[in-house]
């Protein structure tokens, strides 16, 4: 609804606009009249109409002077003049006060409803622009957030591109960042990222996100100066700076640094790696902090999880770089067909170390050398017709897991263990102690019949899967575990129903059937009678 007020000195005039014209049909409303211009400014203040009709001619203030102030203080109102003098000046000074029309006495209801129709378009169109502008204006600042995130994250990476101007984008987008100062570039990298963050849904990797930035975001205001946000998924970057030459920086940094990581322990339960670059003094260099971070940061490759990396710890053996040889291949693959842990780890120790002190290259050549290790120890499986089914899987998901690992301690664990199970297949396979693993599985299912056993319960006494279980005993006996078990409980039952005092019932559960109908199904199978049959055949 547009409200409205009519100015004129004479009375009927204002009655016949006010009562004569439909204003309800165009969603306007008459709120208020006066008499004289000087009236009419004082209605305008009050009420603070949308369109004011008004004569030209009056009394104390004249329309044309009204208007001059009410288009000071209220730009966005609509004014149409009503007149019954045809004045070209009058005319001619409407139009300096942007007037929207002009309408001669006697009024012309026609010609009102026109100019009307002009004016709540105007009206409605500008009040679409306002709500546009707000709308646009809300989602604005809720997107600073996030502006703000895109200009940090652009200036570690690119610098500033327009030095001239920064100042206006740290003013809009409400940031502290003083053109020359003491700036220091933090990374702190959520460990074993892979298992921590990935595995979340995205709500709880959005909570897990805004936890650590908060934790970041006051230790950093409690320390020093400066801004966290998220680089990468599981990474997160700040930005601290404290003025040039102040006492102490250093200590704040590493004090902040031990903080974060202990804060983010205590409370997350999650454990960090923290990089630091050195120090630059001016905004322009945050990117080459920003490098010396994240290459202090990727170090934990070799130095290890949850520590404060720094450019000091980044020594490299540049001397020295490693090379693979030939006879290396050859004394690990001697190691693996001889079956011998130790002598195999002796060789993974010596390689590791090399490793360690190439710390340029390490990352790449520990990762590429544990496939080729994996490769090579999948062929001679093959070779010695050992390889399976289940052991192609573990082998798939160990070199997607080599790839996750972050350090070279993790890649190194996770070779070892393969390696040490190769080894173990290899033993069985030459000595025989697979006639050992089907005693140790016989006797298990002999001392637990009674029980619900399944295959993995089975495997997980003897220490093995469940998958290599099967398989060995299905090859070594011809029967399934299944079938075997089968057998025991039958055999254990036919004793049982011997004796007279055994209720069926009782024999079905002590020999591991909870169903009655179908322990007297299975031993029909095996026997040929039924349990009632077997029972009365003996007495």
């Amino acid at each position: 609804m547009y409200t409205l007020v009519i100015v004129d000195d004479e009375p009927h005039v204002r009655y016949g606009l006010r009562h004569y014209f439909r204003w309800s049909d165009f969603d306007i409303e008459v709120v208020d009249e006066a008499d004289d211009g000087l009236t009419g400014l004082q209605t305008v203040e009050r009420v603070k109409p949308d369109i004011v009709l008004t004569d030209v001619r009056m009394l104390h203030m004249d329309g044309i002077r009204m208007s001059t102030e009410i288009r000071d203080k209220y730009p966005h109102t609509k004014i149409v003049f009503v007149s019954g003098h045809d004045d070209a000046d009058y005319l001619k000074s409407a139009l300096q006060v942007n007037a929207i029309d002009y309408i001669f006495k006697p009024v012309n209801m026609q010609e009102l409803e026109t100019v009307v129709k002009r004016v709540t378009r105007e009206l409605e169109e500008e009040r679409r622009e306002r709500n546009l502008i707000a709308d646009m204006q809300v989602k604005l600042t809720q997107s600073m957030p996030l502006l703000r995130e895109k200009f940090l994250m652009s200036i570690i990476r690119d610098g500033v591109g327009q030095p001239l101007r920064i100042q206006d984008r740290l003013d809009f987008l409400g940031l502290k960042l003083p053109a020359e100062a003491s700036y220091w570039v933090i990374i702190v990298q959520i460990d074993d990222s892979a298992d921590v963050v990935e595995v979340r849904s995205e709500r709880d990797k959005q909570l897990l996100a805004y936890a650590v930035m908060n934790v970041c975001g006051e230790l950093i205001a409690r320390y020093m100066d400066g801004y966290a946000f998220e680089n990468r998924s599981g990474e997160y970057v700040g930005i601290v700076y404290g003025e040039h030459g102040q006492d102490g920086l250093e200590d704040q940094l590493f004090l902040l640094a031990e903080e974060i990581r202990d804060n983010l322990a205590r409370w997350l339960k999650i454990s960090v790696t923290i990089g630091v670059g050195e120090p630059v003094h001016k905004l322009t260099a945050l990117p080459l902090s920003y490098t010396q971070a994240r290459e202090a940061a990727d170090r934990k490759w070799y130095l290890g999880k949850n520590r404060i990396i720094t450019m000091d710890s980044l020594e490299t053996d540049e001397d020295s770089p490693y090379r693979f040889d030939m006879s290396q291949d050859e004394r690990f693959l001697s190691a693996l067909k001889a079956a011998e842990p130790e002598p195999l780890l002796r060789e993974l120790d010596v390689w590791f170390e090399r490793v360690a002190r190439n710390r340029k290259d390490g990352f790449h050549y520990g990762r590429i050398f544990s496939l080729e290790l994996i490769l090579m120890s999948n062929r001679l499986l093959l070779e010695l017709n050992i390889h399976d089914r289940e052991l192609e899987k573990k082998e798939t998901e160990l070199w997607s897991r080599i790839h996750k690992q972050e350090t070279i301690r993790d890649v190194r664990l996770l070779l070892e263990q393969h390696l040490l199970d190769v080894c173990k297949r290899i033993q069985e396979k030459r000595s025989g102690k697979a006639r050992n693993v089907i005693e140790r599985i016989r006797a298990v299912m002999e001392q637990r019949y009674a029980e619900n056993l399944t295959v993995t319960d089975v495997a997980a006494s003897v220490y093995l899967s469940s998958t290599y279980v099967s398989l060995l005993f299905k090859q070594e006996t011809g029967e399934t575990v299944y079938e075997y078990l089968t057998k025991v409980r039958i055999e254990k039952a036919k004793e049982m129903l011997a004796d007279p005092q055994y209720k069926f019932y009782e024999v079905c559960e002590a020999v591991g059937y909870s169903d009655p109908s179908h322990f007297s199904k299975i031993f029909k199978k095996y026997t040929g009678l039924t349990p009632s049959g077997y029972r009365d055949q003996l007495t």
